[in-house]
């Protein structure tokens, strides 16, 4: 990749950072959709939704906390909120009966099917004079991208 194309992708990847900071897709879901809800316990809904991390895993609150990037703490304090919201529920473990694992309530697989909807809407005005060549392809390079990244 030369210097400038390298540039282009940091500075370009700093103001989706931003955007996305600013939570303005969350709080477009919140009002989309009338949900009573903080975008914080959105986050959850939507990190409880993407599943644990492999096989034989379950969804704990470390693991949300730790993808939101929060403290333990801060993450246990999240986790109840969506708990008292009814989005998330606390499971006993099959593995281990005195460990609890958290899915998702059919009110929070609902909030994240609406949170999806609102977000792909907004991508496909931001994409709404793409070709469908174009677009398979930004997914695909996008995807590589984030697997290369996370790897």
């Amino acid at each position: 990749m030369t210097d400038e194309a390298l540039d282009a992708v940091e500075r370009n990847m700093v103001k989706l950072r931003r955007g996305m900071s600013r939570q303005r897709l969350g709080r477009a879901a919140v009002r989309d959709h009338n949900l009573p809800v903080d975008v914080q316990v959105l986050h959850v809904v939507d990190v409880v939704d993407e599943g644990p991390d492999g096989p034989g895993q379950e969804m704990s609150v470390g693991l949300v906390a730790t993808r939101l990037g929060v403290d333990a703490s801060r993450g246990s304090r999240i986790v109840a909120e969506a708990v008292k919201s009814g989005y998330v529920r606390r499971v006993a473990s099959q593995e281990d009966g005195r460990r609890i694992h958290l899915e998702l309530t059919p009110a929070g697989r609902s909030v994240v099917e609406a949170t999806r909807r609102t977000r792909q809407e907004h991508f496909a005005k931001a994409m709404g004079d793409w070709s469908g060549a174009e677009r398979a392809e930004f997914a695909r390079l996008l995807a590589r991208f984030v697997d290369a990244y996370e790897g």
